[in-house]
């Protein structure tokens, strides 16, 4: 297996002991470039900091950490930080799902997206449940998933996979792998109102909802039946199947 540059990231932030576990598999493989998140950016999706300079720093074991989003930390790392382009971009071990319309929120997503869209092969992996249970096996997962896209590469041009490994079993109970496609959620729980202490209205984010569309076939499935769930990702969110129902529309305006 030829020896590769790999870059990793996350949205757990720097400290996270997925993150170390991903670094940790990567090294087998290659040089690894660690730029990961200086806090908890969950949730941050593909946003980039346009408001505000950004800093690198360095922690004392090499990682470099960044004062921005996951998208931030594979952006600056591609367009100047790194002397060298990487040969792939992986991003996690996150700490919990990223399935169905997870994807579209997701920083751990997100980070790997950005490597995509800058031509890199990339990868997203999270552990189905938070709390870090099993994060050896998540880790045994990437090792073995690492290897396979080294030694045979799925596709010529670059890709997007977006893995998600069972976390309530040791990797012995893991049921396979299966190739999935994203689910879809419910809408999430309401907003939970609070009040500050100085008696002023503040507001979090509801829960996530329950799955919606979890049937054969879709990630979802294929983690509640203790498989790995592999999931080609794109980035064209062009309606294909409504064109010609929009472009009669859209005709019928301007007769």
């Amino acid at each position: 297996m030829a020896r590769m540059r790999i870059l990793v990231a996350n949205d757990d932030g720097y400290l996270a002991p997925g993150l170390a576990a991903l670094v940790e598999v990567c090294r087998e493989f290659g040089e690894v470039d660690v730029v990961a998140p200086e806090q908890n950016s969950s949730g941050t999706s593909n946003a980039l900091t346009l408001n505000r300079p950004l800093s690198v720093y360095t922690a004392v074991n090499g990682y470099r950490y960044l004062n921005g989003t996951p998208s931030d930390c594979v952006h600056v790392a591609l367009t100047g930080l790194l002397p060298q382009r990487p040969d792939l971009v992986v991003s996690g071990i996150n700490n919990g799902a990223n399935m169905g319309d997870d994807t579209i929120y997701s920083g751990t997503v997100a980070a790997a997206m950005e490597g995509y869209l800058f031509g890199i092969p990339s990868i997203a992996f999270s552990l189905a449940q938070k709390g870090w249970p099993n994060l050896d096996s998540a880790a045994r997962v990437a090792r073995e998933l690492l290897a396979r896209v080294i030694a045979q590469p799925p596709a010529a041009a670059p890709w997007l996979l977006n893995v998600n490994v069972p976390a309530d079993r040791p990797y012995a109970d893991l049921a396979g792998w299966r190739l999935t496609r994203l689910g879809k959620r419910h809408a999430s729980e309401p907003v939970i109102r609070q009040m500050n202490p100085r008696g002023e209205p503040i507001w979090w984010i509801g829960a996530a909802g329950d799955a919606r569309e979890a049937g054969e076939g879709t990630d979802f499935h294929a983690v509640a039946q203790g498989q790995v769930s592999v999931t080609p990702l794109q980035v064209d969110l062009t309606d294909h199947a409504g064109l010609p129902l929009f472009s009669s529309w859209l005709a019928a305006g301007n007769a």
